[in-house]
């Protein structure tokens, strides 16, 4: 298994805002590079039970190794966190204390060859797991129309090229059919005016956002888990969520609200937590991210001050 070298974006402060006690049944949604689990490790003794969800089984062998030496009951799942109530079922774990989703894509994954990074020559497929027949970014890119593509990098992407991006596209797969992520940059290369080509963020990244949105189903998957979430905390259970871009934001804050309108609780975060100047001065990646909390059960505001396969193991 590869070295460590992925940092958790708000490591401590996700954790902090859960405010777990040592005997809570805590999910952590998104093993990533373990680093959030091993946190909340650290707050569990042996009547604590935590619960670690990633569709990426080499995240999981992260786990494993994070959790040696540990005495809560702990429980590693390779699943999506989709799936939350059925894997919550399945443990015969009929509530959860607290809940913790970072939506950032482990660093971890650019070296895995399945065509995330827009600097290397990968296949492409984008898929966290094992890759699903007709559910590759090579499947979209060859078999989408133009219009269906432009549509896509624009909402997902946020992409103000999309249509030249797509039309290139159509061009090129005409030729060939595009498989791999050098084609997919050439094609946005045509697609995209040549200032645009020398900015500080390369040119592809809006577009390989939205494909790997698309192809893993993210915003459907984070609907389902919040919903799940909510019927599957107790009352006062917390949950918090980091994402990294806006559309993923706009999400939780909008189901975060709705949320708290209909009386399920209350949303402890009025503007998000955001990294310190620190932070991202050490860990780029981390300017974007975003952290929201909700309680469950609470109906009154609370004065909350934050600082900034199945492996069971008994």
């Amino acid at each position: 298994m590869e070295t460590k070298t992925h940092t958790s974006v708000l490591l401590n402060e996700a954790v902090d805002v859960l405010d777990i006690k040592a005997g809570d049944v805590v999910v952590d949604g998104t093993l990533g590079g373990a680093g959030h689990f091993e946190v909340i490790l650290n707050k569990l003794d042996a009547s604590g039970t935590l619960v670690g969800i990633d569709a990426d089984n080499e995240a999981i062998e992260r786990a494993q190794e994070a959790a040696k030496g540990y005495t809560p009951t702990i429980h590693l799942v390779e699943n999506n966190f989709r799936n939350l109530e059925a894997i919550l079922d399945e443990l015969h774990i009929e509530k959860a204390s607290k809940i913790l989703l970072d939506l950032g894509w482990s660093s971890f994954h650019l070296s895995r060859g399945r065509g995330f990074s827009f600097r290397a020559d990968e296949p492409l497929l984008m898929t966290y797991g094992t890759p699903t027949e007709g559910r590759t970014a090579a499947d979209m890119v060859n078999n989408a129309s133009e219009e269906a593509l432009a549509d896509l990098f624009f909402s997902l992407g946020e992409e103000r090229f999309s249509r030249g991006i797509a039309k290139a596209i159509v061009r090129m797969r005409e030729e060939s059919p595009i498989t791999t992520t050098t084609r997919l940059v050439e094609a946005v290369m045509e697609g995209t005016p040549g200032w645009y080509q020398h900015r500080r963020i390369h040119p592809a990244t809006k577009v390989f956002q939205a494909l790997r949105i698309a192809v893993n189903d993210e915003l459907g998957a984070l609907r389902d888990v919040l919903e799940a979430s909510l019927r599957r905390l107790e009352k006062g259970g917390r949950i918090s969520v980091i994402t990294f871009h806006s559309i993923e934001d706009r999400v939780v804050k909008e189901f975060f609200r709705d949320a708290m309108q209909r009386g399920e609780g209350i949303v402890l975060t009025k503007k998000p937590l955001v990294p310190s100047s620190e932070e991202v001065a050490q860990n780029p990646r981390a300017r974007s991210a975003k952290l929201r909390v909700f309680e469950v059960g609470t109906h009154a505001p609370l004065k909350a001050s934050f600082t900034r396969n199945v492996h069971t193991y008994a």
